[in-house]
């Protein structure tokens, strides 16, 4: 071809991008300008303002003109206590779990396998979306098993499942997201078993650990080596700091250290560091703020259950808590005309069909979405 003819017919630089990213919806989040925002299960509480001038004091003094450097080594150390850290394992940390899933994944790709031969993702569903995603966007085959009509894990279809798929990594949320179920742990554990007699990685997700009433972590401290091959997953969101964007995986040393070389070197600021590590120092804060939420939550499901229109509401270990209505799309509609946003999950999969997933808020803030919500049935 000529440089005339070539000028003639100029290249598109879209065709360079992958067809299955141009065929994807980047993640949108909803406007809450004005709105009250009850569709991201955040804290609602601020930080008391002595508090807010202590931690602008600090932030104030950092030597942002510098590379982050050993202080996030201190907040490694300060989340491995923090969190009850068993022996012999190691804690990375990441711009938010959705960094860390990213890189697990990443780690057990092998995009230069032909397609039949390709690693699989597994996780029940309805579940976080962010697992189905890291598995496309790094070649991989995401299966995902269905939860039985009451959101328990579905036992035998799970067995069965990773047994025929052999997957290379298992995601399993403890409590669950959007359903807030927090799974038996001797269902979990048959799980675990299962992943580990196929020679895979369970990575399991505790995003909404402030709120369950227990934690995997007994459990691989009991239990070492029948844990050998599970990491463990949390973030500061739920903590309080979701805008922070800041989470950790903790697991068998050997095993983090192969998923860490995939981290970027500088993943997390020097200001997302130092905000946590004062965090920590006032854990004491934190703990009560989320003992007023799980209280709000007793309430609110009883009021939610109470509330004529709600065919059904189901028990919560997070912080949110997951209805069905006659008419979701409508229902969510109103209450947004009402200045209250929520989220429709009742488009994520057959099971949620007309459900919506409310955040646990302060007192006032709940009395406010009851009534949009009373309003909009």
């Amino acid at each position: 071809m000529t440089l005339c003819a070539a000028a003639s017919a100029p290249l598109n630089a879209l065709n360079r991008i992958r067809p299955d990213v141009r065929a994807m919806h980047a993640y949108a989040v909803q406007s809450a300008a004005g709105m009250l925002k009850m569709d991201a299960m955040e804290n609602p509480f601020a930080l008391p303002p002595e508090l807010q001038d202590a931690l602008g004091e600090r932030l104030g003094a950092l030597a942002l003109n510098r590379y982050p450097g050993s202080r996030n080594e201190d907040l490694k150390a300060a989340l491995a206590q923090y969190a009850g850290m068993p022996q012999g394992h190691a804690l990375m940390l990441g711009n938010g779990s959705d960094e860390l899933i990213s890189l697990a994944t990443q780690a057990v790709a092998r995009p230069w396998d032909a397609p039949a031969q390709r690693p699989v993702v597994l996780a029940p569903v309805p579940g976080f979306v962010m697992y189905a995603l890291s598995a496309q966007l790094f070649g991989l085959d995401f299966v995902g098993v269905p939860l039985a009509e009451d959101f328990e894990l579905d036992l035998p279809a799970m067995l069965a499942a990773i047994g025929k798929h052999r997957p290379a990594l298992t995601h399993i949320a403890y409590p669950n997201n959007p359903t807030a179920t927090l799974w038996s742990e001797a269902a979990v554990q048959a799980v675990l078993d299962a992943v580990v007699a196929v020679g895979g990685i369970a990575l399991i997700d505790e995003a909404y650990q402030p709120f369950a009433s227990r934690s995997w972590i007994d459990r691989m401290r009991a239990e070492p080596e029948r844990n050998a091959h599970v990491l463990l997953m949390r973030t500061l969101s739920k903590f309080g700091l979701a805008g922070v964007r800041l989470g950790y995986l903790m697991g068998p040393a050997a095993l983090v250290h192969e998923i860490d070389k995939l981290r970027p070197p500088y993943n997390v600021s020097v200001l997302n560091c130092e905000a946590a590590l004062f965090a920590l120092e006032h854990a004491d804060i934190f703990a009560a703020q989320a003992a007023q939420l799980r209280e709000q939550r007793t309430a609110l499901l009883e009021r939610l259950r109470a509330t004529p229109g709600v065919e059904r509401v189901w028990d919560s270990e997070a912080n949110m808590v997951l209805v069905r209505v006659a008419d979701a799309a409508r229902t969510f509609a109103g209450m947004r005309e009402r200045k209250v946003l929520i989220k429709n999950v009742s488009t994520m999969h057959p099971l949620l069909a007309q459900c919506l997933r409310l955040t646990v808020g302060t007192a006032d803030e709940n009395a406010r979405m009851l009534a949009a919500l009373h309003a909009s049935l």
